[in-house]
């Protein structure tokens, strides 16, 4: 698995959920079609009179979620970004989605905005399997986000940690370790070590 085949599987979706943030600062989310995915590039496009196109336009930062049919989530976070010649990438967007022409006849179709996802971060996270498996990868230039938690050597060895994790993903050793692929970034490590021996990721680079 790599950023690549989280792309592809987007694709396969199709219907997937792009998420922005409005001018006022809430949230918004709304099903949007994967029209085209490329090496290190999702297509996807939108009209000019939707909210949707002036969050693009405005920010740009996008979230991007989808669930197989195996319960594999793939969660894409970048930066999107307005594809120049218009017609000529909404034409190819046509061609290989025919459903399109229904939803947007004729000459109709030009009132979309092709836009692009060429880099960011994307995480697949396998709820298929016993433990669950996650994998982080970045794209386009992008460096992955340092997520979960660590175990550091102020572990004094209870073992406490161990027993309550719902995944079984910590081994005990000197210190004590997580096992990233297998944890679900639920906290409970975190919340009971006696000694707080235990420490977020993202605080310890």
């Amino acid at each position: 698995m790599n950023a690549q085949d989280c792309l592809n599987i987007l694709r396969e979706l199709r219907d997937v959920t792009f998420s922005t943030v409005s001018a006022e600062g809430k949230p918004q989310a709304r099903i949007i079609d994967v029209m085209l995915v490329e090496e290190n590039r999702l297509v996807f496009c939108t009209a000019h009179g939707k909210d949707f196109y002036e969050q693009l336009i405005t920010r740009g930062d996008v979230a991007v979620t989808g669930l197989t049919r195996d319960y594999k989530m793939i969660r894409l976070n970048g930066k999107a970004a307005k594809l120049s010649g218009q017609k000529v990438w909404i034409d190819r967007i046509f061609a290989e989605n025919p459903s399109m022409n229904e939803v947007y006849p004729g000459e109709s179709r030009y009132i979309l905005e092709p836009f692009s996802i060429e880099a960011g971060q994307v995480e697949c996270f396998d709820l298929n399997v016993s433990p669950i498996e996650r994998e982080r990868f970045a794209f386009g230039g992008e460096v992955s986000a340092v997520k979960g938690f660590l175990i550091t050597d102020d572990c004094i060895g209870c073992g406490t940690c161990e027993a309550g994790c719902p995944q079984r993903a910590i081994d005990s050793g000197t210190p004590y370790a997580i096992r990233q692929r297998n944890c679900l970034h639920c906290g409970i490590c975190y919340e009971n070590c006696p000694v707080q021996a235990i420490v977020k990721r993202s605080e310890s680079v």
